[in-house]
């Protein structure tokens, strides 16, 4: 029994309680309807067949050895993680959106760009799970493996260029959104003649909020990206592993940082537990811009 696979179906477990409960909570809730909340259900049921396929890829490599099982439960992998990046993206521009637009945000044009781009997020990343299934494996040529065996190395090359791309545009969006909180800040100081305490302590959290969430996705999903570049199949599975396992926590780090911090989910989450909501807990609703 491989240590580091349990840790995987650990970490998968881990993943798939907490984002089932993120899932939960927004389909019991009427009011969480809004886009936002849209792209934070799509993130967490991502994460959630994540969780689910890291497991089942632990049990099925350890109860039923197939080729076939094999390649089923990569490819259900590959999409997941990629469903779970692209809605990260998702994020990233809804929340760009709503600041830049913040006039226009709240219309049935903004419904109809979230559910265009959930639709592209998802149909992607169901095609790049396809591929492996589809016959881009390294089953019958062991020459083409990659680190991440049955993926081919251009497969993994393929989704790992995905990947810088999508860090780029999400590393370009959170800069722009920097510049508009700062810029927002400043017409505000320019109102009032002089920029109080507390302006400066928000927009220095805020920028300081944006770099944690771009921060953690980059050092959980850029060492694996590389290695799948550089790395060779001969090289020890155990680098594969150690690349691979945080790679997977920022599924375990997603609700934490899109849903339970989140104000209108607390708020749910108190009705869904406890039945009953007490008037004395403030709550402050959160906008699609808060960060």
């Amino acid at each position: 029994l491989n240590p580091w696979d349990v840790m995987l179906c650990v970490s998968g477990t881990a993943i798939a309680c907490e984002n089932a409960l993120v899932v939960a909570i927004i389909c019991y809730s009427p009011a969480l309807r809004t886009p936002m909340f849209v792209l934070v259900g799509s993130l967490a049921t991502a994460d959630l067949l994540a969780g689910l396929g890291l497991i089942l890829n632990f049990v099925f490599q350890y109860v039923i050895r197939s080729e076939t099982v094999s390649l089923l439960t990569v490819g259900f992998l590959v999409a997941s993680f990629a469903a779970s990046v692209s809605s990260l993206l998702a994020i990233t521009v809804d929340r760009y959106l709503s600041l830049y637009n913040a006039l226009t945000y709240y219309s049935e044009r903004t419904v109809l760009c979230v559910h265009t781009m959930l639709a592209g997020a998802w149909g992607v990343s169901l095609c790049l799970g396809l591929l492996p299934v589809l016959g881009w494996n390294c089953l019958h040529d062991r020459t083409v493996c990659s680190v991440v065996r049955p993926l081919t190395k251009s497969n993994v090359t393929l989704l790992s260029a995905s990947f810088f791309l999508i860090f780029l545009i999400m590393l370009h969006l959170y800069i722009e959104i920097c510049k508009i909180v700062c810029r927002h800040a400043h017409q505000i100081a320019l109102q009032q003649h002089f920029l109080t305490a507390s302006h400066y302590v928000a927009t220095k959290k805020g920028v300081s909020t944006l770099a944690i969430i771009l921060g953690t996705f980059g050092a959980s999903w850029l060492p694996f990206a590389i290695y799948c570049v550089v790395g060779d199949p001969d090289y020890p599975s155990v680098y594969t592993y150690a690349t691979l396992l945080p790679a997977t926590y920022n599924s375990m780090i997603n609700p934490i940082i899109y849903a339970y911090r989140n104000q209108e989910i607390q708020r749910s989450m108190w009705v869904l537990f406890c039945g009953c909501f007490q008037a004395k807990v403030s709550f402050r609703s959160r906008s699609p811009s808060d960060v």
